[in-house]
């Protein structure tokens, strides 16, 4: 009698600890909202490209999707719901729209890690992260200033917010670096992340008033690269090397890889110590870094533009160290005053030397 129950009990055990096991080995969901169409540049090639390096660091210990064109608003509701319902377990969302409604659902569901590309607000968990563009900037204005031959920059900008701030005023900090002859920098507001005909036609009125080199900043369609080329004036972009849109004009690209980032979350993940903490990686990191580089620079620009990236990379170079003047004649940097992060990321200002204003 004692042997007969015994048997049962011992069968559900093993069949319990069985499928344990199995769970263990269950891979680790992950869900990354990108906010439109995924194109072979920009933004949203960034966060896509991200899944690839997660799948090659993780293998079969992590199963990722990519849901696209969720702009902010009902329809990211809708599907940040039906991804966790469905069992997600890593939640990233690529859209700043996405914040508020990724933060009420990280405090609904506390076992969901949430990692927000852009956001500035933080819970136990639900984690932040920003990539230092503006390193690269600098990066390419320098080869800015080197390749202009009349001095007269053009910048294409989403919008007048403190991250493309720091991100333009890098760019012309570069440029002012090796070229001390430059007219002030034009600056068309495209007030928007995505607009293809709006920004192609912002580029063409850079190049109608004289700017021979276009700087699109955070593009979410390579349009103005591609009219940069057609013009046969040169290129720069922020996100992703655009050599192929512009193969005789590409001057320098910034190249983000935002997969160095979810790797280390989904790595604390499985390490069991996440953190819902903002994270700014940069060149050091391997999250930034200078890419398509115009062959039109000579051998010794090119150097030192990457002599200046591995000065980055050490620590022993910061692009807003002071002194800096705004381009109202004020302060902004006091002499050998190094910005904080918290500080670029608050940035409000635009350095001497562009021609533009911003509404305060």
């Amino acid at each position: 009698m004692f042997k007969i129950v015994r048997a049962p009990l011992i069968g559900a055990a093993l069949a319990l600890s069985w499928a344990g096991a199995l769970h263990a080995q269950d891979p680790l969901e992950i869900s990354i909202l990108a906010p439109n169409a995924i194109g072979d540049v920009g933004w949203d090639h960034e966060i896509y490209r991200g899944k690839e390096v997660l799948e090659k660091r993780f293998g079969d210990k992590v199963k990722v999707a990519v849901v696209d064109s969720v702009g902010e608003g009902p329809n990211a509701t809708r599907a940040m719901n039906r991804l966790v319902a469905n069992g997600t377990d890593v939640l990233i969302l690529g859209g700043f729209g996405h914040m508020s409604d990724g933060l009420t659902l990280a405090k609904r569901s506390p076992d969901l890690k949430v990692l927000h590309i852009g956001g500035y607000q933080n819970l136990p968990n639900f984690a932040t992260f920003t990539v230092r563009h503006y390193q690269a900037s600098y990066l390419c204005g320098m080869a800015a200033g080197y390749a202009t031959q009349n001095g007269q920059l053009g910048v294409v900008a989403a919008f007048p917010l403190p991250e493309v701030l720091g991100i333009l005023n890098a760019y012309v900090l570069g440029a002012q670096s090796v070229n001390p002859d430059l007219k002030p920098v034009k600056v068309v507001w495209l007030n928007a992340w995505y607009d293809p005909p709006r920004d192609r036609a912002a580029a063409e009125s850079l190049i109608s008033q004289g700017s021979d080199v276009v700087y699109s900043l955070f593009p979410g369609t390579p349009s103005a690269v591609a009219t940069a080329e057609e013009k046969g004036v040169y290129a720069v972009t922020t996100l992703s090397d655009n050599s192929a849109h512009a193969p005789t004009k590409h001057l320098c690209a910034g190249q983000a890889d935002f997969g160095v980032v979810y790797g280390n979350v989904v790595q604390s993940v499985f390490d069991e110590n996440f953190e819902g903490k903002d994270t700014f990686a940069g060149v050091t990191e391997g999250a930034m870094q200078v890419a398509g580089l115009s062959k039109d620079l000579t051998d010794e620009q090119r150097a030192a533009i990457m002599a200046k990236q591995e000065e980055m990379r050490a620590g022993t170079f910061e692009p807003f160290t002071g002194p800096v003047t705004n381009n109202t004649g004020s302060e902004a940097i006091a002499a050998e005053k190094v910005l904080s992060s918290a500080e670029i990321k608050s940035m409000d200002f635009l350095v001497d030397g562009i021609d533009a204003q911003l509404n305060k």
